[in-house]
């Protein structure tokens, strides 16, 4: 049997400082996730085309019609089944909507299966993991269908971006403040109502929230308790460590922000393992979930691109081209990191998923009210202690059709925007000017894009309820809609700097919400403030 590599797998792998300190147990047991192509590949490029455009409306296929022409085929799913049989691998899950089949079996089933090695590897900053040297290869009649094989690996792939209030004295030296969601809502002038009839999924890859700490916290605000449901993947479900500095503090912060500012949405919370394959599962899994449906994703975790493989971040970012198709809107954090999104070689970075052009990129703000109104926000950057918001310009994906013409202020210089960039929209996430939340008993202000990630992801949610259809893919419209936006214009995060318009450190801005909601849904811009 002949076989030949999956595209993109035998690319760059390890990050730079790994070791290789051993080799792996051999009669380990684990899962490894095979993705597969779409029936009609050559129409989903077509209808894509669309959506890049604008040209589609915020669902542009049916779920009927989706299953029908854009799913795995049975045919393909049965060639990985044999092929799994073959080499002795269990199958666990197979699924056409999700194309998607999970295998079972130990290292040495696998090593032989895929022709790979795997190892152990220990690395400075993200610890003792499970690692591969070689390509992907599969068998020629196979080749064609499988687009990814994700898990043979278990490096940590994603970061949470949340940051605590330091205490130090900011870059700026201004006056600590904070903020509820509520008074966020509010100054953004988000339009009336509570989201009720939505869901909007969070996506986590660890930690886990307290229902005491919902119910107290929301009780204290004077907002009804949404219905949060946890839904475990691959294994991870809602496990709260205790430890406020730790994931939980993302977990918990994601579902008090979202659900604050839409409490009548069902929150439902993917719960999976930190690795490139749960990751993506996370989120396929959200987007094919028939029980609870959600219409926006929130994402606040992520990772510099030079830290994807490329086959891994071609398998998300097909599985983000599947949300724009069937009207998710995907909110994703930018980073913490500043341009430089805490690489540490000198160089700008963009964080993925982020820097997808099927995400609405999330970038940051510092912001100071003055009585019911914002007096001044400008670009979120305390320094390095402090962090920035994530901004720049994607070094993998090509300049979306919406982000043609703009530019970039580079150390001082105008250049042309030549690819993604990042963020798309911003809000306030300066740990200075902070959210009010209640994490493992305690009350606390948090900051950092992965803040923003939930509100802007509630804030679709309230458009959404207007007339109970989803906004969908929303970035043509948003690039189209430049009075909807709080236009920051002073500040940088690092090698980039504010200027008016779009630019690499906030995006189009901080958001007006009503502009938003007669921008996303023009037919009924009179509705954008209906009944609470």
């Amino acid at each position: 049997m002949t076989k030949q590599p999956v595209s993109g797998s035998s690319d760059k792998i390890h990050p730079d400082g790994a070791k290789c300190i051993g080799d792996c147990d051999p009669s380990e047991q684990i899962e490894v996730i095979v993705m597969l192509r779409r029936k009609d590949e050559a129409g989903f490029r077509q209808m894509m085309s669309r959506i890049d455009a604008g040209d589609a409306p915020g669902q542009a296929v049916s779920r009927e019609e989706f299953d029908r022409r854009f799913t795995a085929s049975d045919e393909d799913i049965d060639k990985v089944k044999a092929f799994a049989k073959q080499y002795g691998l269990s199958v666990k899950r197979a699924e056409t909507e999700t194309r998607s089949v999970v295998l079972k079996g130990t290292i040495e089933q696998f090593q032989k299966a895929f022709d790979v090695k795997l190892e152990r590897f220990q690395h400075h900053n993200i610890g003792e993991y499970r690692g591969r040297t070689g390509p992907v290869n599969v068998p020629d009649e196979m080749h064609d269908a499988v687009t990814a094989v994700l898990g043979l690996d278990s490096k940590p792939q994603a970061r949470p971006h949340f940051r605590f209030r330091p205490p130090f004295k900011p870059l700026r030296g201004a006056a600590p403040a904070s903020f509820s969601p509520v008074d966020l809502a509010k100054l953004y002038d988000f339009p009336d109502g509570d989201g009720a009839g939505q869901c909007i999924a969070i996506i986590e890859l660890g930690g886990g929230y307290r229902d005491s700490d919902l119910s107290a916290y929301f009780s204290k605000l004077g907002v009804k308790a949404p219905a949060v449901v946890p839904v475990g993947v691959d294994g991870g479900k809602n496990a709260p460590t205790g430890n406020p500095n730790g994931p939980d503090g993302e977990v918990t912060l994601d579902i008090e922000i979202a659900g604050a500012i839409a409490p009548g949405a069902r929150i439902a919370v993917y719960f999976a393992p930190n690795s490139d394959a749960g990751f993506v599962d996370a989120v396929n899994r959200a987007l094919h979930d028939a029980t609870n449906k959600p219409s926006v994703i929130s994402i606040s975790w992520g990772g510099p691109e030079s830290n994807w493989s490329p086959q891994s971040m071609s398998a998300f970012n097909d599985v983000l081209q599947s949300a724009a198709a069937l009207g998710v809107t995907v909110c994703a954090a930018s980073g913490d990191g500043g341009s430089a999104d805490g690489v540490g070689d000198g160089a700008d970075h963009v964080d993925f998923p982020a820097s997808s052009p099927y995400v609405l990129g999330c970038g940051g703000t510092s912001l100071a009210a003055s009585g019911a109104g914002i007096a001044k926000e400008v670009v979120w950057n305390d320094g390095d202690q402090g962090g920035a918001g994530g901004g720049g310009v994607s070094g993998t994906f090509a300049l979306p059709v919406w982000q043609k013409g703009l530019s970039v202020t580079r150390n001082g210089k105008h250049i042309a925007l030549a690819k993604r960039g990042v963020p798309d929209v911003a809000g306030d996430a300066s740990p200075q000017t902070g959210y009010e939340v209640l994490i493992d008993g305690e009350d606390t202000v948090v900051g950092g894009t992965s803040a923003v990630a939930p509100l802007w992801a509630a804030l679709i949610a309230r458009i959404n309820a207007i007339d109970a259809s989803p906004a969908g893919f929303v970035n043509p419209k948003l690039y189209k809609a430049k009075t909807a936006f709080r236009d920051i214009t002073e500040g940088n995060n690092g090698s980039f700097s504010a200027a008016a318009g779009w630019d690499a450190c906030t995006g189009m801005g901080s958001p007006d919400g009503g502009k938003i909601a007669a921008a996303l849904k023009p037919a009924k811009p009179s509705q954008s403030a209906g009944q609470q």
